[in-house]
């Protein structure tokens, strides 16, 4: 302890307001005592201030330091290793039974009291996924791996289909029902009926909340304000209330009232787009087949090879394209099952989850992914090394194919796109709510003020190191329900293989739980006992 600290006290501790007989002979000391207060105040403050900063760069690191490590050498490969692992265990299933993806939505608009339709399920998966990511996202992707970076996007999405499978059908099979009657399920309610672990669905659950819940939702607020702005001059504030204003009446509404709202917009706002890449394709249909030439070749570094940058180019290629396929489609990550255990399948089987789910990935990376790659790759605006990239680029692209206009189309599909995963991700951070425990009124009614709250300061503000700590969050969740579906694989190898039996024989698929007594012990009593009347 520094001297000048202690000196103050030793001189004089009574002040004139105290009763001591030794006030004159202290009143002499306290100018001299006073400005070493004043001076060791403000020696603490600056040092405080030095060590909050320290303090922020040293977490900053760490975070960063974790980040890098779980997503760059941990969950990439874990991703890929999963997705391959289920693929050739289920037979390649998403060649097999790709056109089952959509004849199972026929009659996908059936639902009861207890669960929303199939098609309803699709569509607020695909909320949650095609955010701003399939526009931002796949440029970046471009920029930094080249056009090759879209096979890889295309790869990765091809073997996620089969851990979407998965993921969905486990979901269903151990579903349960809440107490207003309303179908809930995902990974958090697989790893605790299915495997035993409670433990490990509440972290799960504890890690989607803070991720999807709050603090996706600002970041997808903040897309929006800033389309606002720079497209209409509208002020972040005005955008923050109104998101708020608009989120509160939908997701006030529950899971239902999401259902309603995804089942009809998202096919609108992806109908949309698709239409306008075919636009933009056919204007520039002499290029098509040059375009595909380039993806392929520069996926193979095969332009680069002369050059001695093969090793390189096709790394970055390889990564950056892996690496936004698996944040755009999220397969494996949890994050879609929660809304396919929500729905009332048809056919009355677990697995026809799985095969709508798989859709699901597929219109997200393959299809929409596509769109926004043929606009800048056949557009001429992509420039290595340029420093336009991320939304600009896809802007830039855009305007260059049908004017000024595109600028308000990208940002109305900013817009719509960025609003439906916000509503989305609170359904999903709801049924994680209900498996705490924690959904009577009063918390989930406090919940949802957090979430709309998070919102606002999304639109208004930014804080990167907690955006930081929801990518550690995501991280973990998805590590966490990567080992749940491999330690489950038996059983939904089992049901995707009585589903196809069945199918085989011209059957309408149902699940009996009774040829699965090991299965049946562990499912909530009521669910499967009579599929057909449900």
């Amino acid at each position: 302890m520094e001297l000048y600290g202690l000196l103050p006290f030793v001189f004089c501790v009574p002040s004139d307001r105290d009763h001591y007989s030794g006030l004159s002979r202290c009143a002499r000391f306290r100018p001299f005592s006073e400005t070493l207060i004043k001076r060791q105040t403000e020696n603490g403050q600056r040092r405080l201030t030095m060590d909050v900063n320290n303090n922020e760069r040293i977490m900053d690191t760490l975070i960063a330091m974790l980040n890098d490590l779980m997503w760059g050498a941990v969950l990439i490969y874990l991703l890929i290793g999963v997705g391959i692992f289920f693929t050739f265990r289920l037979g390649f299933i998403q060649i097999r039974h790709f056109g089952h993806m959509f004849s199972v939505l026929k009659n996908s608009r059936k639902s009861d009291n207890a669960g929303i339709s199939s098609f309803q399920a699709l569509c607020t998966s695909l909320a949650a996924r095609v955010g701003t990511g399939n526009l931002a996202g796949v440029a970046v992707a471009i920029y930094l791996g080249g056009p090759g970076a879209i096979f890889w996007m295309w790869l990765i999405a091809f073997i996620g289909m089969a851990t979407a499978f998965v993921e969905s059908t486990l979901a269903q099979l151990y579903k349960v029902k809440d107490e207003d009657g309303n179908y809930r399920g995902g990974p958090a309610y697989y790893m605790e009926k299915g495997l035993g672990m409670r433990w490990m669905g509440v972290l799960f659950s504890l890690c989607l909340i803070l991720a999807f819940g709050l603090v996706f939702n600002a970041v997808q607020a903040n897309s929006i304000s800033l389309a606002m702005k720079v497209a209409f001059g509208i002020p972040d504030w005005v955008s923050g209330l109104a998101l708020v204003a608009l989120s509160g009446l939908i997701i006030f509404g529950g899971i239902r009232g999401i259902a309603r709202f995804a089942e009809l917009v998202v096919p609108f706002m992806a109908l949309a787009y698709i239409l306008l890449a075919l636009v933009i394709v056919a204007m520039n249909i002499t290029e098509l087949p040059h375009v595909f030439m380039l993806i392929i070749k520069s996926a193979f570094g095969i332009e680069q090879a002369g050059s001695g940058a093969l090793g390189y180019a096709i790394s970055q290629a390889m990564i950056n394209g892996i690496k936004r396929g698996l944040f755009s489609n999220e397969a494996g990550m949890g994050s879609a099952p929660n809304a396919a255990a929500t729905a009332t399948p048809y056919p009355p089987h677990p697995a026809s989850q799985g095969y709508v789910q798989m859709l699901g990935v597929f219109m997200d990376t393959i299809v929409i992914c596509s769109c926004t790659a043929a606009i800048i790759l056949m557009s001429g605006q992509f420039e290595p090394g340029s420093g336009v990239t991320g939304v600009e680029l896809t802007q830039r692209a855009l305007s260059s194919q049908i004017g000024s206009g595109g600028n308000i189309f990208i940002a109305a599909a900013i817009f719509f796109f960025a609003f439906t995963s916000i509503v989305a991700n609170y359904s999903y951070a709801e049924t994680n709510l209900v498996f705490l425990e924690h959904n009577h009124k009063g918390g989930l009614m406090l919940f949802r003020v957090f979430v709309l709250g998070m919102v606002m300061f999304g639109a208004v503000g930014e804080l990167p190191i907690v955006w930081a700590m929801a990518d550690v969050s995501m991280g973990l969740m998805a590590i966490v329900n990567l080992v749940a579906i491999l330690l489950l694989s038996s059983v939904a190898i089992k049901l995707a293989k009585d589903y196809n039996d069945q199918l085989r024989l011209g059957k309408v698929p149902t699940f009996d739980a009774n040829k699965y007594p090991e299965i049946r012990s562990q499912l909530e009593e009521g669910i499967w006992d009579n599929p057909t009347k449900k």
